[in-house]
């Protein structure tokens, strides 16, 4: 089958098998690389010790900040491209993967400078000590080298999918991460680089798999390829691209003003190896978290192709079939912490303190997880279709607006537990503010429909 046939399948194959064909690769994608990230954890537990995992949560922030950036133009780009293709129009389709490459070029360009410069403050402000600065400023040091990769290997890997191409960057990412557990293994444990060995595993494999996803754009017979005269920035597409690129944005720009919080806030009540804690909880959520990403990447192409083909009842099953799909992931995964907290703790390290704490973190952290599943789906949705001020807002609301009043007033209280309380009350108020607002949204789109 041809790209212009997969992408024109979009419109008119059932939903549901459109679903699993876009999300299945999307899923298994995302459980490689969560599988990857606990890999990644547990090498660095196991064999540098339970200060280097601490170190290591003191740079989520700076990595969700670099994701931010990339998610801007990543997925905002990636939403474009599913629209202009549902509206057939494919010369700017082109040139959206063009300036995708472009606006990619810079940010991580500036992104990276910016950083090396500030590196230190930053991780201080962060949350890091004496202890956990040395193994925070190491593990940053090569990731922000390979920034422009990183930046540009998940930019093309969302374009693939809004091209019809889900198989391709499922391939993309599973050899990333098959790659990055070979060289951890090598430059870890063999080496004994240490976290600096880590960093220089992911790099390596993205900039490998980065050149495959050059290679199959740089083929003149598919649909969307790279070529001469689409790499000039145009006002109007970086325009489109930024104003949906927004949300997830603010979502990742977010999530790193509250790990930057929460972090300051573990040390404040439970010094360093809460905020180890905190690292290996995280890990967890992000484990099953990681599935419902995946399934809100197969609804984004199709959600938006049919938005912009106007075929809104097939829109609007995709929504529903993805929320349900979401939310019976979410329920595993709260059945799984809540029963086997301590096991799951083990797998990061062997310190007894630390694997007390984490399981305790763990069951705490993951108490209502599941009503997650809608708030993300219907945050995306609202994405899909271009409604960035909904979007926008709902993205807040988990993350900023709930999470840090409640991180700051609970601990005054409960003290440690109170840290962890907050995040699954700030998961139980975000869904009940979520549901109404998509319930009066579509009442008035019905009615704007049928008019």
């Amino acid at each position: 089958m041809d790209n212009k046939q997969a992408t024109l399948e979009l419109g008119t194959k059932p939903v549901g098998r459109l679903l699993m064909q876009y999300a299945l690769p999307a899923m298994i994608a995302m459980t490689a690389s969560s599988l990857y990230n606990i890999i990644d954890r547990a090498f660095i537990g196991q064999v540098v010790g339970p200060e280097a995992i601490a170190g290591l949560g003191i740079t989520f922030p700076l990595m969700n900040l670099s994701g931010a950036f990339g998610a801007a133009v990543g997925v905002g780009a990636s939403t474009c491209i599913s629209v202009r293709l549902g509206q057939k129009d494919y010369e700017a389709a082109e040139h959206l993967l063009g300036n995708t490459v472009t606006l990619n070029l810079i940010v991580g360009l500036l992104f990276m400078a910016v950083c090396f410069l500030f590196l230190d403050p930053i991780l201080l402000f962060f949350g890091a000590s004496n202890v956990t600065l040395p193994y925070a400023r190491e593990f940053m040091e090569v990731i922000l080298a390979g920034n422009i990769i990183t930046h540009m290997y998940f930019g093309m890997n969302a374009v693939l999918r809004a091209a019809g191409k889900p198989q391709q960057a499922m391939y993309a990412v599973l050899f990333t991460v098959g790659m990055n557990i070979a060289l951890i293994i090598a430059f870890v444990w063999w080496f004994r680089w240490g976290i600096r060995g880590a960093a220089l595993a992911t790099v390596t494999s993205q900039s490998m798999a980065l050149c495959w996803q050059l290679w199959i754009f740089s083929n003149k017979k598919e649909l969307l390829h790279l070529k001469r005269g689409i790499y000039r920035l145009k006002a109007d597409l970086v325009k489109n691209i930024i104003s949906i690129g927004v949300s997830p944005f603010l979502m990742n720009a977010t999530a790193c003003v509250v790990v930057i919080f929460m972090n300051n806030q573990f040390v404040r009540y439970g010094g360093d190896m809460a905020v180890g804690a905190y690292s290996i909880a995280n890990s967890i959520a992000m484990v099953f978290f990681m599935f419902v990403i995946g399934v809100n990447q197969g609804m984004q192409p199709i959600a938006g192709y049919n938005y912009g083909a106007q075929n809104y009842d097939r829109m609007m099953r995709v929504l529903w079939l993805a929320i349900a799909v979401a939310t019976c992931i979410l329920l595993v995964g709260w059945a799984l912490s809540m029963l086997f907290p301590r096991q799951l703790a083990r797998i990061f390290t062997t310190d007894k303190t630390l694997i007390e704490m984490a399981a305790r973190g763990i069951k705490l952290n993951m108490l209502v997880f599941f009503v997650v599943a809608g708030q993300a789906v219907i945050t995306n949705f609202f994405q899909c279709i271009g409604k960035v001020r909904i979007s926008i807002f709902l993205s807040l609301t988990r993350q900023l607006i709930l999470l840090i009043p409640m991180a700051y007033i609970l601990p005054l209280f409960l003290g440690l537990d109170g840290v962890w309380y907050s995040m699954a009350a700030s998961d139980l108020g975000s869904a009940l503010m979520t549901w109404p607002i998509l319930f009066v949204f579509l009442r008035k789109f019905k009615y704007h429909e049928h008019r």
